[in-house]
């Protein structure tokens, strides 16, 4: 009897761009290896070169994990769901305890009881947990997809004090979803926009802002004084430095993830309860995980997934209810289907287990490979056998030099933008198209900003391709350095 495997989003262009694919399998070991054998190109995802399962990678038999059943060789007798789950850019009377010490001198204002009346009206909440809210201290790290609702809805219930890290500018591109900017701020600090709109939603509250890069330096002195950290963060070394530095003081993390049509949503780090590296003890490789400008993301979604998280942490502060800390909650846009599995601390874990081996942060960008990758795109682009800009490639043209312009973007981007005469070969197809290509002609490949045509530059190289070029800066350098009426997105 056949068992069903979902593939992720960021897996499907590299499953046939499937959902689910049914294996007829005894175990997970034999259901992942007949997966990987009918689409090849997803076994890098899955497998080391060495052919171990991907620390980032974690498998689900039904809604448990099988690092605690019995791993790949968990036994399958038909009718199964297995998940694949990679790394995506009850109620607490402890936290909710030390937060109502400090509610004992509150009071709440006239204006402040018609403002939160349809609070006080619950019994769950009452003025005993609107004061809780009151007191409480609530930092968002990130004021960007996740961080604009978040933000909202914690202003508006009356959290006391929130603290917001962020030190980007708004962009065009960020209006799409977050909605805590407006088009007068494109260009403006995201911080500075973020905190004159949540003041202008409750002036009642205080907002502080730090306008730096989180860091390991920065980290703990600025975290040590909140009562919970609310992850919205868009990138792996933020995302492990957040968990670290939450775990060694002793803070619940909030933790939501986006992706296309896709979200997931946790509280981390509670006692006894996973932390994030139980999840991913390791992060994947630069790259092989595409960013949210890479891959984009359903203008709602950080919306559905940012109040999630604002209603976890107002649990928490309220210490009511049932959390999320020890369950994954996993939601798919498109089915519009809510799932939910089980998350077991590690007790090997080098962070929050028996034994920690981690006592202090370390340095995250290397933890996650990117001088290393930093390196490696230097050295290319320091060939010029690698790489070409956007005006030689101009000119190349101009002159009816041979050359073949490859897009190994998606075809609903080349339906966006294009450059004259180029051909499109989606990067997750160029495998079974090579046969398209010719090694005698300079190939010339660009994708929207550089990134997934260096790997078809590599894939073709690998293959026996001399004439190989990545046009640096991807479509955009040629809407910036060549024809500006080629849109950017």
């Amino acid at each position: 009897m056949a068992v069903k495997i979902l593939i992720p989003t960021p897996l499907r262009p590299y499953a046939g761009k499937k959902d689910s694919v049914e294996v007829d399998a005894p175990t997970v070991n034999d259901a992942l290896r007949s997966l990987t054998l009918q689409y090849r190109d997803l076994k890098k995802h899955l497998y080391t070169d060495d052919g171990r399962l991907r620390s980032f990678i974690n498998i689900y038999v039904n809604d448990e994990d099988i690092r605690y059943l019995q791993k790949e060789a968990t036994p399958l007798s038909g009718g199964e769901t297995i998940s694949i789950i990679p790394s995506i850019a009850g109620g607490s009377s402890a936290v909710a305890d030390a937060i109502a010490e400090s509610a004992k001198q509150m009071k709440l204002s006239n204006d402040e009881i018609l403002r939160y009346s349809r609070h006080l009206i619950i019994p769950e909440v009452g003025m005993e947990g609107q004061l809780k809210l009151k007191a409480a201290k609530v930092l968002t790290i990130g004021a960007g997809g996740l961080g604009a609702p978040l933000g909202m809805y914690l202003a508006a219930a009356g959290v006391g004090t929130l603290g917001i890290v962020d030190f980007d500018v708004v962009d065009f591109t960020n209006l799409q979803r977050q909605v805590i900017h407006s088009t007068r701020d494109v260009g403006r600090p995201k911080l500075q926009s973020a905190k004159e709109r949540l003041q202008g939603i409750n002036p009642e509250i205080k907002i502080v802002g730090y306008e730096v890069r989180l860091s390991s330096e920065n980290a703990l002195d600025i975290i040590k004084d909140y009562d919970i950290i609310v992850d919205g963060t868009d990138n792996f070394p933020t995302r492990y430095l957040v968990n670290d530095a939450c775990v060694l003081l002793g803070k619940p993390n909030v933790y939501g993830s986006i992706f296309r049509f896709e979200g997931q949503a946790s509280i981390l780090g509670m006692p006894e309860a996973p932390c994030y590296r139980c999840l991913y003890p390791e992060p994947p490789p630069p790259g092989l995980v595409p960013s949210c400008a890479e891959g984009g993301v359903l203008g709602v979604l950080p919306g559905i997934i940012g109040c999630i998280q604002a209603n976890e942490t107002i649990k928490l502060i309220l210490g009511k209810g049932d959390t999320l800390a020890g369950r994954l909650l996993l939601f798919d846009a498109l089915k519009m289907r809510f799932r939910e599995l089980k998350l077991r601390q590690d007790p090997d874990c080098p962070m929050c287990g028996k034994n920690r081996t981690i006592q202090r942060l370390i340095d995250y960008e290397q933890f996650c490979g990117i001088p290393q990758q930093r390196a490696k795109d230097l050295e290319m682009s320091a060939h010029s056998d690698f790489e070409i800009d956007a005006p030689t490639l101009k000119q190349m043209i101009d002159r009816n030099d041979p050359v073949f312009i490859l897009d190994v973007r998606e075809p609903h981007e080349f339906q966006i933008c294009r450059i004259p005469n180029s051909h499109l070969i989606p990067l997750g197809d160029l495998p079974v198209r090579i046969n398209e290509l010719d090694s005698a002609h300079l190939i010339v490949a660009h994708c929207k900003s550089g990134v997934r045509s260096a790997k078809a530059c590599d894939f073709l190289r690998k293959a026996g391709f001399a004439k190989v070029k990545n046009l640096k800066g991807g479509i955009l350098a040629w809407s910036d350095q060549v024809d500006p009426t080629v849109p950017k997105y």
